[in-house]
């Protein structure tokens, strides 16, 4: 076996198959001069040749799966090479992947985060939006109701004040020397035409002093009269004033009830009502003023040019009346001038008229005002009247309260002692007085109730102590007191 020699022509395989093997990763199913059965028949036929006692031994292997082997080596490195190679490109290309993936992650995060901040401001925005509106709602309903507010008119008369001025109306009365310097003034100012005003009061005052009693009697008596109607006149006017300061406080009083009511009344009204404002009354009665000629042409044009035009437009209308208006002759005019004219003579009359009811109520007013003046003065007067009664009363029964203690209380009777915080602040007075000179007699005594307070049990029962000794005094004085009086009871 060792001897023999066995040549097999095996094909040999092109670069180029070898490279497409490596392609394809099968190099024995690609190769066309030899397949993997061919190579097995071939090493049947060798095995038949040679003999049978003679077995190979199974050390020595194949040759045809030797040289099939030696073929597949070179091509099954390259390959491996190439594997590595992919693999390793291929972990490189998912690392990078990977890495790619968790930046994405990352920013994915980063923009929900910021998509949800951009959320939480916009609802913030449109929360205070909302709130906005609902503050400029309620300031909408409050502008309104003030203004509805503004419509309120009470139904009711107050009470008209009579102190307007501050001061009395009847002027006080000259003295008797001004009398009689109103008399002579003009006698001395003939005598001394050239003399000024200090002149004339200096001689003026010389001869007050030398003229006698009699001369100057009149002048004193015209003096008194005008004084005691003077001061008749001010009682009066003191007295009604105090009588209508009385009545306006009286009168406040009801008339705040009676507002409260009617403003009440009409804020439940206003609330309930949400029509708009209506324009100010105009006066029916008052008659309304004439147009003037240009008014009464374009009046009558207007129905013609919005007719002749179709133009339903009246700003155009009324621009082509006043163009026409401009170019119309004195002529034209005239008749629209003349009704124009006769209109507003009509108009002045009928003014006229209007004015004088104007007056004529305005006066009715001011009547029906003197007449309540006159019923409130006599109202005043009568609450006055009451009011001094009342005074009066309590005046009386001050006076007998009093007659009736002094009547009562006996010289001879013995007084209560004081209390154990009283007999305290005695001494205690005179302590702080000495301590604290020029204090005020409020601090003092606060300063004398806070160490009565701060005074321990035992401290505090030496004052009840003096005070229920002298108690004790006190109860047999009066019973001593009260013997003696039954005995006087009994004599009498």
């Amino acid at each position: 076996m060792a001897d023999t020699a066995v040549v097999v022509d095996v094909p040999r395989k092109s670069r180029n198959n070898g490279r497409k093997a490596l392609k394809q990763k099968n190099p024995s199913s690609s190769s066309p001069s030899l397949s993997t059965n061919e190579a097995n028949i071939l090493a049947q036929t060798l095995s038949q040749q040679l003999s049978p006692t003679q077995a190979p031994s199974p050390m020595k292997s194949d040759p045809s799966k030797e040289n099939h082997d030696g073929l597949s080596q070179p091509l099954k490195g390259k390959a491996a090479g190439k594997g590595k190679q992919s693999k390793k490109s291929f972990e490189k290309d998912l690392q990078e992947m990977q890495d790619m993936l968790q930046k994405l992650r990352i920013e994915k995060e980063k923009t929900e985060e910021l998509l949800k901040e951009k959320d939480e401001m916009l609802k913030m925005k449109d929360e205070e939006i909302e709130n906005k509106g609902k503050e400029q709602e309620k300031l909408q309903m409050e502008l309104k109701k003030l203004q509805k507010m503004k419509e309120f008119k009470p139904n009711m008369n107050f009470a008209i004040s009579t102190n307007k001025g501050g001061g009395f109306e009847k002027k006080r009365p000259s003295p008797p020397y001004i009398l009689w310097c109103k008399d002579q003034w003009k006698e001395i100012k003939k005598e001394n035409p050239e003399a000024d005003f200090k002149e004339v009061s200096n001689i003026l005052g010389a001869k007050w002093k030398t003229i006698m009693a009699e001369e100057k009697k009149p002048y004193e008596e015209i003096y008194r009269a005008e004084k005691e109607v003077y001061l008749q006149a001010i009682s009066k006017e003191k007295r009604e004033t105090e009588a209508m300061k009385l009545f306006e406080d009286e009168h406040k009083q009801k008339t705040a009830m009676e507002l409260l009511e009617q403003y009440l009344q009409f804020k439940e009204e206003a609330e309930k009502e949400t029509k708009k404002k209506t324009k100010k009354e105009r006066d029916p009665l008052k008659p309304k003023q004439p147009m003037s000629a240009f008014f009464l042409f374009s009046n009558e044009r207007r129905a013609a040019l919005l007719a002749d035009t179709g133009n339903k437009n009246v700003l155009e209308a009324a621009k082509i009346a006043g163009e026409e208006w401009k170019n119309m002759t004195e002529e034209q005019k005239k008749p629209y001038e003349e009704i124009a004219k006769k209109n507003k003579e009509k108009y002045m009359e009928e003014m006229e008229v209007y004015k004088q009811k104007k007056e004529e109520e305005a006066l009715n007013v001011k009547k029906q005002e003197e007449e309540m003046m006159k019923l409130q003065k006599q109202e005043a007067l009568q609450l006055l009247k009451k009011k001094e009664k009342t005074d009066h009363i309590i005046k009386k029964t001050k006076e007998k309260r009093q007659q009736k203690k002094q009547q009562n209380s006996d010289p001879n009777k013995p007084k209560k002692p004081a209390s154990s915080f009283l007999l305290f602040s005695k001494e205690a007075r005179k302590t702080l007085v000495q301590e604290r000179q020029g204090i005020n007699n409020s601090t003092l005594n606060a300063l004398i109730s806070v160490k009565w307070k701060e005074l321990s049990e035992e401290e505090r029962d030496v004052w009840n102590a003096k005070a229920s000794e002298a108690m004790e005094v006190y109860k047999k004085q009066m019973e001593q007191y009260n013997k003696s009086a039954k005995e006087e009871e009994q004599q009498h």
